[in-house]
């Protein structure tokens, strides 16, 4: 046994102690779970919230009593919980309300790869299923697919199966008769509590029971989630049970990208900082800090921040030859800092390397940039797309540009793209980021009086635009009292008001005097990012844009936006690119991307 606290009155208690005190390395985030617990003690009674270090023991006692460990260099050992399991299970059964059922309704559990998250989850199953004194509990594992939900379940069987700690070879709780599990081998799909008529099964991610009162749900690898539906639905579930029920979420560290998880994450974050007050939810979010990011490989004193098995269970060697690998190799760089340590940037295709990409996110006030000289970019739909409208300022000495982009989408039907799109619309519609307009189609008086006020107040070159719609926004243009006319070339006549230029958008190349094309705006953004020239304004519209971008090249190289291929919408990318090419325009174009010679990462 490694776990010292297991050995102690209160083994939860002396583990949050440690923690706060610096005893052992733990991240900020860890420091702010444990630091709840030691405030709640004080003052958690006079919100009925009430400490029982007996049930906590009953539950990290049941495991290394019951269960043996399956696989490893442990295996046949007792299932004795890691030290940082210490905590978080006896949270979970050790507060309780003034009804006296469990004060936790929901669990978030966040660390590093490899921290025996899937076995801790199956093992808790089957404890709620039979041995927690609740009649007929209904205990669920669902994931994004049938194969996620599975990894834990197939560790409740296999503890199911393995001896017991202590007894004769081959008495386990299957051979006993006190389980039956339905299914052989890898094919299990039921575990059946005959004594209290529990039952601990899977479930993918959208498969849903008639009418369930669940006792426990675990849903596992949160940051594989494309929806939160299924998520959402049975924490319903959980929450109309009358005694004592929970849902635990476990993951790795989510992708900026993979905004279901990211959206979790970030609401239990405010929980363990106490930023966001929910006496019945838990946070354990295992993360290196933020100042330990541009050294990690090199600082392995860190690394049990996010990694808290390290030594006990997962060897260090292991993760030395992982990181010496990605060092050597980009492409694998940033996923190993977000699935081992907790940074939250690397995502699978990424169009650029990501974390230069996040690098030159920033706050851009519109206002502050009166006087400068401006390029709007319009990238305009009618229906089921995005709207985007991009600023593009001057902003500094050296070509440094300020970028700022908004967004318009249609309110009718709105919840079903939400669904569609795996994209959180209602909440971007909600939190200022998308302005959702009446009807089924984009009324463009809301995108043409957005213009209108930005050349009122700015020093506006022209508005750039791919030409789809444009006759009908130049008439929403009239309507608003905006004067615009349509640059047809060079030495052709010019009009009054704002000047429209067209921007190509397929992978041809146009040479022509003040043509801009795709590919020559895309290699003047990918050089602005990786140069930090620009600064764009943080959004995640915009970050959710940028991670759906899939690109489309022919055999010369040059490259274009590709909307059909993408992972979702990309318009303020599109926006973005063609705004940064309007302002660089002068600049003679490079023949070569950065990309060229070394080839796109892909992270």
């Amino acid at each position: 046994m490694h776990n010292k606290y297991l050995a102690q009155a209160d083994p939860t208690t002396a583990w949050a102690k440690d923690a706060v005190a610096g005893k052992f390395v733990c991240g900020e985030l860890v420091k702010h779970a444990a630091e709840r617990h030691l405030r709640d003690l004080k003052d958690g009674a006079s919100r009925g919230l009430y400490w029982k270090p007996e049930a906590a023991a009953h539950a990290l006692g049941f495991l290394p009593a019951v269960f043996s460990v399956t696989d490893g260099p442990r295996a046949g050992e007792p299932f004795y919980p890691l030290s940082w399991h210490t905590f978080v299970v006896g949270s979970h059964f050790g507060w309780l309300t003034s009804t006296g059922r469990w004060r936790f309704r929901t669990g978030w559990w966040e660390t590093g790869k490899g921290q025996a998250k899937s076995p801790l989850m199956g093992a808790i199953g089957v404890y709620i299923m039979g041995w927690c004194n609740i009649p007929r509990a209904q205990c669920f594992l669902i994931g994004q697919d049938k194969a996620t939900a599975s990894v834990p379940f197939r560790d409740a069987v296999a503890m199911c199966r393995a001896d017991i700690p202590g007894e004769a070879d081959g008495d386990s709780l299957e051979s006993r008769g006190e389980v039956i599990i339905r299914g052989e081998g890898d094919n299990a799909w039921k575990i059946e509590h005959p004594d209290s008529g529990g039952f601990f099964r899977t479930l993918a991610g959208g498969d849903s029971q008639s009418g369930p009162r669940p006792a426990f749900v675990g849903a596992d690898e949160i940051h594989e989630f494309k929806s939160d539906h299924s998520i959402e639905t049975w924490k319903r579930a959980i929450d109309k049970v009358a005694g004592n029920a929970l849902m635990v979420l476990g993951t790795n560290t989510p992708a900026t990208s993979q905004l279901v998880g990211t959206s979790y994450s970030e609401m239990y974050q405010a929980i363990a900082k106490g930023e966001a007050r929910d006496d019945s939810s838990f946070a354990f979010i295992a993360r290196v800090d933020k100042e330990d990011r541009e050294t990690i490989f090199e600082n392995e004193a860190a690394w049990a921040k996010a990694l808290p098995a390290l030594g006990e269970t997962f060897p260090i060697e292991n993760l030395r030859a992982t990181v010496a690998a990605a060092t050597l190799r980009q492409s694998t760089k940033s996923s190993v800092k977000r699935l081992y340590f907790g940074i939250d940037i690397g995502a699978a295709d990424f169009w650029i390397d990501e974390e230069k990409w996040a690098a030159v996110q920033g706050a851009v006030d519109s206002r502050a940039m009166r006087g400068r000289k401006c390029w709007l970019s319009l990238d305009l739909s009618r229906k089921n797309d995005l709207t985007a409208l991009t600023g593009t300022w001057e902003a500094g000495d050296g070509g440094l540009l300020a970028s700022k982009t908004w967004y318009w989408t249609v309110r009718e039907g709105l919840e079903d793209r939400a669904e569609e799109d795996r994209a959180p619309y209602l909440d971007w519609v909600e939190d200022g980021y998308l302005t959702a307009t009446p009807g089924s189609t984009i009324d463009y008086t809301f995108v043409a009086q957005q213009v209108a006020e930005i050349v009122a107040a700015h020093d506006v070159v022209e508005l750039v635009v791919d030409i789809a719609f444009v006759t009908e926004f130049r008439e929403a243009c009239n309507e608003v009292g905006l004067e615009t006319w349509l640059y047809d070339g060079p030495g052709k006549p010019e009009g009054r008001g704002l000047r429209i230029v067209k921007h190509a958008q397929g992978k041809k190349v146009i040479f022509e005097d003040r043509q801009l094309c795709m590919p020559h705006s895309i290699t003047r953004t990918e050089d602005a990012i990786l140069e930090c020239r620009v600064v764009i304004d943080s959004s995640p519209v915009t970050y959710s844009c940028a991670g759906n971008v899939h690109m489309d090249e022919d055999g010369q190289g040059n490259r274009c936006f590709d909307k059909a291929r993408s992972r979702g919408r990309i318009d303020g990318m599109v926006t973005i690119a063609m705004g940064i090419g309007a302002a660089t325009a002068a600049q003679k174009p490079k023949k070569k991307s950065v990309y060229a010679s070394r080839g796109v990462l892909r992270i």
